[in-house]
């Protein structure tokens, strides 16, 4: 349904989520807790920072964090990124047109309540939810956080 990277997308932030309001994590451990290859993740990670929705530091106490509370960070805010199509009214079966009721492809029917249900999922749907749902992966450990240099 979704893209590899918008599902790894959607796995970062969840895992940032977690963290609390001063920690970051570093890309490496982020990486490995996530089970995303560090060089997708990377370039996943730049999108994110360059859209607003994580902040990137340097140096000791550095790594990445939410921009914002997860709370207010909808899934579509992420999704909209990387499956730019998926959240536009797109043929499904890939025509060179949008579909609607009045210029309907096969699929359209059968499909639009789906979608719209999909989509409603993303849009209402917050990071801090499926924070909250979401287990350790298996096979994982504990992430290695890091405590930022703020003030004390």
């Amino acid at each position: 349904m979704l893209s590899a990277t918008s599902q790894y997308a959607l796995r970062a932030l969840a895992h940032l989520a977690t963290l609390k309001e001063n920690e970051t994590v570093l890309g490496r451990d982020l990486a490995k807790e996530t089970g995303i290859p560090k060089n997708y993740l990377s370039k996943i990670l730049v999108t994110l920072g360059g859209a607003g929705i994580i902040r990137a530091s340097r140096g000791t106490g550095g790594g990445y964090r939410l921009a914002r509370r997860p709370e207010e960070m909808s899934l579509a805010a992420a999704v909209a990124l990387f499956d730019k199509s998926f959240l536009k009214p797109a043929c499904l079966l890939g025509y060179n047109r949008v579909c609607s009721d009045e210029n309907a492809c096969h699929a359209h029917q059968a499909w639009r309540d789906t979608k719209t249900s999909i989509l409603h999922f993303l849009e209402s749907t917050t990071l801090a939810e499926i924070a909250d749902r979401r287990g350790p992966a298996p096979g994982r450990g504990q992430p290695k956080r890091k405590r930022s240099a703020g003030p004390k």
